[in-house]
């Protein structure tokens, strides 16, 4: 759910029919906290070459990130999960857009957070987000692959890692951090036992 100015809009993945194979990402506007108004906007499709690596494309798992100054961003799946591509990629949208139009809404050109094979990464995806309990930081969570070829199944771990803002307000989501690496809790967590 994206609560922009003084109204709510539901988004999420779907299907444009029965016989269409890509996932999409929509959006609708809700006439209240359970109920979407009729009719919904196509806001993504897996247009870009590294959204359709697999059997079909996909746009999935939209999350609404915010910076302090009130930008909106939603970050997305993309690229089956079954393949080691399995990616994150954004959309952004403009100062003063309406969530409704397709057009204020401008597209990532690349992933902005995916595998590294250096870190053992490989097909981050389905993300969240939460800040640290003070409130100083932001953080993504996300489950990824520690080998290649694992795919959707049971073989993905949850992970997490602090992310940072660039000077003109867009996330930099980083590297994905190893398993095995140090990672600072975040900020204003209670020492452990």
């Amino acid at each position: 759910v994206l609560e922009h100015g003084a109204h709510r809009y539901f988004v999420w993945s779907g299907r444009a029919s029965a016989e269409d194979g890509d996932q999409h990402l929509y959006v609708a506007k809700m006439t209240n906290p359970w109920t979407l108004a009729p009719g919904r906007v196509l806001l993504s499709s897996p247009d870009r070459a590294w959204e359709r690596t697999g059997r079909v494309g996909v746009n999935e798992g939209p999350q609404v990130l915010r910076n302090r100054w009130g930008d909106v961003f939603l970050v997305y799946s993309a690229n089956g999960c079954w393949t080691d591509d399995y990616s994150l990629g954004m959309l952004a949208l403009r100062t003063g857009g309406d969530p409704l139009n397709t057009a204020d809404w401008v597209k990532s050109p690349r992933p902005v957070f995916a595998g590294n094979a250096a870190s053992g990464v490989y097909g981050p995806g389905h993300n969240s987000f939460f800040q640290s309990p003070d409130g100083t930081q932001d953080w993504l969570i996300y489950h990824a692959n520690a080998a290649s070829g694992q795919g959707c199944g049971d073989a993905r771990s949850t992970r997490m890692q602090a992310i940072t803002w660039r000077a003109d307000g867009t996330p930099d989501f980083g590297t994905p951090a190893p398993l095995d690496g140090p990672m600072p809790v975040p900020s204003g967590e209670p020492p452990g036992p």
